[in-house]
């Protein structure tokens, strides 16, 4: 069967750097493909290259006629004058058209549209929204590909299992740019690396692509000892973790048990919690009988919470949970209308917000670092302001690059780096993740694994939270902050059994109170449209059998028949799945 997408020796630059450099690839249906790579790299580049969204300096770029492609970037371009509704729904002509389709009413909810409001101005959106309703917009249409740049940014941990779980669902090509582990290791089947120019190729997602660059770097006895030896630690958690972590272990397993043998495991959680109390004393942070609310809603009610030293929480809640609030309540930024915050005497704190603080502009990068201090210990490792930031994604010639013209995630990375800097002994991160490439959150999981305080976390990140914390709780919107001994996992399940619990959701309850006999005829017509297609498409289904029965000594016209009969039987079943649904709908 051909490919959906081919490149064939491409290449792009910007400047005098090549992006992409003679590069030849193809994208099969079905394929889930994962790309990775530092930022800068050519990642985004390589997306819009292959979507067609910009010309290749040479080379040829060929789509399958036909191709069925929806394109998600990280610039939201949303129509002027629309509604979200207007935007997500434009391939329905009423209201009941939407709401039979199972898969777009699981959409609209899943990724919080609902919340958000069908009959809400466009124009009044933050950018978290605007991005949420272009994803919704491009997964609602009937697609053979979807191409998908950091989708996962501003969803929260619930968010992104939904969408993994709808991806994995259909039987779609995806190529998704991502940093977030989790995601990538769940979805994809195939990892493209993008680097100097090329793009190297590995079956499986995260834990795959992990077991390969280690062995790789074995095998080569490369130089970069450093890389090496972040990734025998990679390595080690991904084999000593839970079995989802290496479910796809095709490479030689003595050779990777052989990689770790001597690796210690990531972190010693009961020395550093000894450190962290000699540090810290007894009193680190504490909310007594506290009360925060934002207008009408209520997001702590009365709640006393003590967080000890050597504590390593993960926050997780839904988008307006009250994550950040609790974050701000902690640090003392903000305060409850009832209650106090209690703070230990020897407690010297941080908080990374996820607004970027004012950065010396009139610097350049190591200056800005070295402005803070010169050297950094970090339990029983030392480093100066210039290695912290080469941990960081600052190699040694960019630390001269002014201030001023860092982007937006390097301005993130530096904010990070002051931050550590100061060798405080809490932290409170906010979405520490954002804008950082996986090689570099790496660095930042190596850091945080010897680092001997007290710290809490909030990210929709769920690789980070497992690897880096110790315990996880959660705001379910009750009030209260509740201890989850299951975790990431048992917050999901919650969420699950109260969605399930409290019955249709309100799109679809809206739907069924406004139904008219307009709505019904509309239905019927809905109906016959579909039992004529239906009609057609059996019809081809039979064509298609005695063809194939013609071809019988032709194998390379028996492939390209049955590709093309898996294709209608996979139509037969969605057109079949909306008739039963615009059945129900009508009784």
């Amino acid at each position: 069967m051909a490919n959906l997408v081919n490149l064939e020796s491409v290449s792009k630059s910007y400047g005098i750097r090549p992006l992409l450099d003679g590069v030849s690839l193809g994208i099969a249906a079905g394929q889930r493909i994962g790309v990775v790579g530092l930022n800068g790299g050519g990642k985004t580049t390589l997306l819009e290259v292959l979507s067609g969204l910009a010309e290749p300096d040479s080379g040829r770029v060929s789509h399958v006629g036909g191709l069925r492609m929806a394109v998600v970037t990280q610039r939201t371009e949303l129509p002027d004058g629309s509604t979200v509704g207007d935007v997500v729904l434009e391939r329905y002509g009423a209201e009941h058209e939407w709401a039979a389709d199972a898969r777009v009413r699981s959409i609209v909810d899943g990724l919080g549209i609902t919340a958000i409001g069908l009959d809400k101005p466009t124009a009044n959106l933050s950018g978290g929204e605007r991005r949420r309703v272009s994803l919704a917009a491009a997964l609602t249409g009937e697609l053979d590909l979807v191409v998908l740049d950091e989708p996962t940014n501003h969803l929260d941990v619930e968010g992104v299992r939904w969408l993994a779980d709808h991806l994995l669902t259909r039987r779609i090509a995806v190529v998704v740019v991502t940093h977030d582990r989790w995601f990538l290791d769940t979805v994809a089947t195939l990892t493209w690396e993008v680097a100097n120019g090329r793009v190297e190729q590995y079956e499986g997602g995260y834990a795959d692509w992990i077991f390969a660059r280690a062995e790789r770097a074995r095998l080569a006895a490369t130089a970069e000892e450093k890389r090496q030896n972040l990734a025998r630690k990679e390595l080690a958690w991904l084999r000593r973790g839970p079995q989802a972590r290496s479910s796809k272990p095709r490479y030689r397993i003595e050779a990777a048990e052989a990689l770790i043998a001597d690796v210690p495991p990531p972190r010693d959680s009961v020395e550093l919690q000894a450190f962290a109390k000699r540090r810290l004393g007894k009193t680190v942070l504490e909310l007594e009988d506290t009360t925060y609310a934002v207008g009408d809603r209520t997001l702590l009610d009365h709640v006393t919470w003590r967080i000890g030293p050597g504590d390593r929480i993960g926050l997780v809640g839904v988008n307006g949970s009250g994550k950040t609030s609790l974050l701000k309540l902690l640090g003392g930024d903000i305060e409850g209308s009832t209650g106090r915050r209690i703070e230990g005497k020897t407690v010297a704190l941080a908080h990374l917000r996820q607004e970027l603080d004012d950065l010396p502009g009139d610097l350049r990068v190591l200056q800005a670092i070295e402005q803070v201090a010169g050297r950094v210990v970090f339990g029983k490792q030392e480093m100066t302001a210039s290695q912290l930031g080469e941990k960081l994604g600052f190699p040694q010639a960019r630390q001269w690059t002014p201030v001023g013209d860092l982007s937006g995630g390097e301005r993130r990375r530096l904010q990070l780096c002051r931050l550590l800097m100061a060798e405080p002994n809490v932290l409170l991160l906010d979405e520490p993740t954002n804008d950082l490439d996986i090689d570099t959150l790496q660095q930042l999981e190596d850091l945080l694994d010897g680092w001997p305080g007290t710290m809490v976390v909030v990210s929709h990140d769920r690789y980070l939270v497992e690897r880096v914390c110790d315990t996880i709780v959660a705001l379910f919107g009750d009030g209260r902050i509740t201890h989850l001994p299951g975790g990431i996992e048992e917050y999901l399940n919650r969420r699950s059994a109260a969605k399930e619990s409290t019955g249709p959701s309100p799109s679809a309850a809206k739907v069924e109170a406004k139904k008219s006999a307009a709505d019904l005829r509309a239905a019927q017509k809905d109906l016959g449209r579909l039992e004529r297609k239906l009609d057609q498409l059996h019809a081809k289904e039979e064509k298609l059998h005695a063809s194939l029965l013609a071809a019988a000594t032709d194998p390379a016209k028996l492939m390209e028949l049955n590709a093309e009969l898996k294709g209608v039987q996979g139509d037969i079943e969605d057109v079949e799945a909306r008739w039963l649904e615009t059945s129900e709908l009508l009784e």
